[in-house]
């Protein structure tokens, strides 16, 4: 097993969270531990490298941030728990398939122990309860490392997903674990849920202390 730092933030703005990510792939070496951050973003359409600008129907107030992850457009927002996982996938001995595949895995297990029936789907990544979309998956592999993650819809508001088409399907439905009548609170949720990925993956977790990168962003948005 190889340890992993679980860094579990409040709210992080989209830019520096994304900015802080590359800065860790850049700058990591073979000795550098694997990181998982879990936290939530405030409202904000991002547009995958694949992404197509009409796939966002609509986005009215929410901003649209074109980012680097592989996928189409997404949406992020309260009650929608987001992990990222900035891992060394060699030293894993996962390839960029055997990845995905871990993460669709440990969703679905997770939601099993819950009494929840999921699956993934060849055609569009992610993790489907009877066809509606509860997880959504895209990831950026650089320098023999991945960054980007995955989101689980907790209980959040879907309207906004009625601005796009998820994922670059149209009319996909969307799903939450409360509409699937799960009662964790956010905290029970997403320290359950890195658990199970945690063994897919292979890795030993442990809590680790806030950033400094997220302090100093947290300062200036309070300033």
């Amino acid at each position: 097993m190889n340890d992993a730092l679980i860094r579990y933030f409040p709210h992080v703005d989209y830019a520096p969270c994304w900015q802080a990510m590359r800065d860790l792939t850049d700058n990591r070496s073979p000795d550098t531990l694997d990181e998982l951050w879990v936290l939530e973003h405030p409202p904000v359409f991002t547009l995958g490298q694949a992404g197509k600008p009409e796939h966002v129907l609509n986005a009215g107030d929410i901003p649209v941030v074109k980012t680097d992850r592989g996928g189409q457009v997404t949406y992020h927002g309260p009650g929608q728990t987001v992990i990222y996982l900035m891992l060394d996938i060699k030293r894993l001995g996962l390839g960029s398939r055997g990845m995905v595949t871990a993460i669709e895995e440990g969703i679905i297990d997770f939601l099993a122990g819950l009494g929840v029936e999921a699956a993934s789907r060849d055609d569009a990544p992610g993790v489907y309860v009877e066809g509606a979309k509860i997880a959504s998956l895209g990831l950026r592999i650089r320098r023999g490392a991945t960054y980007h993650g995955l989101a689980i819809n907790r209980d959040m508001d879907l309207s906004p997903w009625q601005r796009i088409n998820p994922c670059g399907h149209v009319g996909q439905p969307m799903t939450t674990l409360q509409a699937q009548g799960i009662p964790l609170t956010r905290t029970e949720m997403e320290q359950q849920l890195v658990t199970v990925l945690a063994n897919r993956l292979g890795l030993s977790p442990r809590t680790g202390a806030l950033p400094d990168w997220y302090n100093q962003a947290s300062t200036l948005s309070a300033g």
